[in-house]
């Protein structure tokens, strides 16, 4: 092994080494602290091996194939929420949001993929020092996770190895590799966006934890064939056209689409998509139907018996029909009753809990939501 490859080796030991007593006994190395650690380590890079600098060539080809990745994701992304449900998420664009979760996430991200570029690209065709890096990063990535995983049972093990540390691997890896042949740009373009989301935008899907850890793990996968399929074509022939071949609609059309799905089922438009998980209006409504609800924020007084009403009770949706109406007090009151229950339900609905009245429906389509929340 060349003397500068034991060097290297022994910088990413030591990196390990110190990333392993964060993980298993002090955890200093906290949201806060660690793109400190990594700046300090890219400091101590540039004294010891130097920097290089970044590939331009293929970066932007990879950039518009990430992007078109991201797009498709999300498109299917949204679209499952139909199915699983979306979730508003608090507002991080705050001044504590920013600091506490968004500034250390993204200066982490910035300072990860310059190290790992700067390691990588020192390695030239060492194997050795292409795993090494990987499993380094990688263990950037589960640090702190690991200080908190349960690891003294099987049981422990199984959720750190499934939910944690296979999805961060297949990241690491993915990550590494396109380091490698284009720089830490195009992977920049795509860990903003896959990390950052769910910060920044109000309204997302949402999968419970071992679905999140599926496309966390199938995602960075999917990218990496991209590449390497990119790559293998590049052998052949030089592809330095093919973005000039795509227009905007490429782009446009799949992101109105989002657009469209996102407030659609959100609830933002005046009819928006639910499923229905009971069967409480059987044979009318299934389980698993789609029932498209017009929204109401007035005209209650128009509400009549035999309305099929959607309403909240409890933090969820119902939908039941309406057997009685009542005015008294200047105030609308409903009673309401599953069409397959034997009595009607033991509370009464007020407009404050109405979502709207149901005059739609599509059947079946919601079968997998509830599949999803039996599992």
């Amino acid at each position: 092994m060349r003397m500068g490859y034991k060097k290297l080796l022994a910088f990413e030991i030591i990196l390990l080494a110190v990333l392993l007593i964060n993980s298993f006994v002090s955890n200093i190395l906290s949201s806060y602290y660690m793109p400190i650690f990594l700046l300090a380590n890219l400091i101590l890079f540039r004294i010891f091996f130097g920097f290089s600098k970044p590939f331009v060539r293929y970066a932007k080809d990879i950039v518009f194939d990430i992007i078109i990745l991201i797009i498709v994701f999300f498109i299917l992304f949204y679209i499952l929420g139909i199915f699983i449900g979306y979730a508003r998420i608090d507002n991080y664009l705050t001044w504590y949001g920013l600091k506490t979760f968004i500034f250390p996430l993204v200066f982490t991200l910035i300072l990860r993929e310059i190290l790992r570029y700067q390691i990588i690209n020192k390695c030239e065709d060492s194997k050795l020092l292409f795993g090494t890096t990987v499993f380094v990063m990688m263990v950037v990535e589960v640090s702190n996770t690991l200080h908190f995983a349960d690891l003294k049972t099987g049981y422990g093990v199984f959720i750190f190895i499934a939910m944690y540390l296979l999805p961060a691997i297949s990241t690491s890896v993915s990550c590494t590799y396109i380091s490698k042949k284009v720089g830490y740009k195009p992977i920049l373009v795509y860990l903003f966006v896959i990390e950052l989301y769910q910060y920044i935008i109000p309204i997302i899907p949402n999968p419970d934890k071992y679905l999140t850890s599926v496309i966390h793990l199938v995602l960075p996968i999917i990218l990496l064939l991209r590449v390497m399929k990119f790559f293998k074509s590049e052998e052949d022939e030089v592809q330095d056209s093919r973005a000039k071949k795509t227009g905007p609609l490429t782009i446009g059309i799949p992101a109105l689409f989002i657009i469209t799905v996102v407030y659609f089922t959100s609830g933002y438009f005046k009819y928006y998509a639910v499923a229905v998980a009971t069967g409480s209006m059987e044979p009318n409504i299934n389980v698993g139907d789609i029932v498209i609800i017009e929204q109401m924020k007035s005209g209650y007084d128009k509400l009549e018996v035999g309305d099929v009403l959607a309403f909240k009770y409890n933090g969820v949706i119902v939908v039941h029909r309406i057997i009685k109406k009542l005015y008294k007090n200047e105030e609308y009151y409903f009673y309401t009753k599953g069409d397959n229950n034997g009595v009607e339900d033991n509370y009464v609905i007020k407009p404050d809990n109405i979502v709207g009245v149901v005059n739609h429906k599509i059947d079946y389509l919601g079968l997998p939501t509830v599949w999803l929340n039996n599992l």
